[in-house]
């Protein structure tokens, strides 16, 4: 049970990480794009600090696609095994 949950939680992190670097650049305007660049700064810097929101899309957009794994793996029965079977072999 323990390690069922532990699994879960840790496909869950990998699939929120990874979604995090895709979900990043949507939005984000520079400071260079908005014509403000702060002294001290560099011209690609966001604009406006927008953590809660990129965290709040994360999260959704990686509980959607670890959601569909999940069911896929539990009630459809597909693993890395039945790949094989789903993808021909080419060649000799």
């Amino acid at each position: 049970m323990t390690q069922a949950i532990f699994s879960t939680v840790a496909v869950y992190f990998v699939v929120w990480w990874i979604t995090l670097f895709a979900v990043l650049p949507f939005g984000h305007r520079t400071q260079a794009e908005d014509n403000e660049v702060v002294l001290g700064t560099v011209a690609s810097a966001p604009t406006k600090f927008r953590g809660w929101r990129v965290v709040l899309m994360t999260t959704l957009v990686s509980a959607i696609i670890y959601g569909g794994w999940f069911i896929l793996t539990d009630y459809f029965g597909f693993s890395f095994d039945a790949l094989p079977q789903i993808v021909p072999r080419y060649g000799g």
